[in-house]
């Protein structure tokens, strides 16, 4: 098991369907000993969640609280199969961590190709640090090509704890998770864990990984989350 003490990808009550607060999930952060905590809100084509306008004030929140770091960012949405994102570059600009996914509420799945196009569209945006959850399957994509291109273009692919939940019933989230690090493995290319917590409780939670990290006998070398500094230095921070 892999002993994490960063977790970046988090969601407050202010992306429309969680249920702690900032300050909540910060002092939970810090309870379980992290060193480092990002919260990603949601895009705007989420519904229900902030409004861009969120992002242009986030300067006001102090960047060091109950004793860990803070990194304030966004889970943009991949909304097209060119890979654009619905945040721009102004609110981009303000972010500390940008996150990029596919959610199936505001992308519509298209083949193979066009999927990984648009995953490949997102890691070749230079203000793009992390791809979330790419294996959920929400969008059936070429892991092989998402992976070398990740490499080349200095991008993190998650590993989402939250996408093995019994409850979320994506039934392709395991093997697909699998595959995923058996060729970050050949490649040598870094993953982060992602818990993708929506309360605080799950901060920093990884246990579902633990399994699928073990059977691909994937190196504790190639996780960002052993270190703080490992992590900054990858993404350019």
């Amino acid at each position: 098991m892999i002993k994490s003490v960063l977790d970046v990808h988090t969601h407050t009550i202010v992306s429309g369907h969680a249920y702690s607060s900032m300050q909540e999930m910060v002092r939970a952060a810090a309870d379980k000993g992290l060193e480092l905590l990002g919260i990603t809100e949601h895009g705007p084509s989420i519904p229900g969640t902030c409004a861009p306008l969120y992002f242009m004030n986030m300067h006001v929140v102090p960047r060091q609280m109950y004793g860990i770091e803070l990194m304030l960012g966004a889970e943009v949405n991949i909304i097209d199969y060119e890979g654009n994102i619905d945040l721009d570059d102004e609110h981009l600009a303000r972010l500390d961590l940008t996150i990029a996914g596919i959610h199936k509420v505001c992308y519509t799945a298209g083949s193979v190709e066009q999927n990984t196009a648009a995953v490949v569209g997102a890691i070749r945006n230079p203000k793009v640090d992390i791809i979330s959850h790419p294996a959920d399957g929400a969008a059936t994509i070429d892991f092989e090509t998402i992976v070398k291109e990740a490499r080349e273009h200095g991008t993190l692919l998650e590993i989402n704890n939250h996408s093995l939940a019994p409850a979320r019933k994506l039934t392709v989230a395991r093997d697909n998770n699998i595959e995923l690090l058996r060729l970050c493995k050949r490649y040598d290319l870094p993953v982060i864990l992602g818990s993708d917590a929506h309360i605080s409780f799950d901060i920093g939670r990884h246990d579902r990984l633990d399994e699928i990290i073990a059977l691909t006998e994937f190196p504790d070398e190639l996780i960002v989350n052993r270190s703080v500094e490992v992590f900054k230095t990858f993404i350019g921070r």
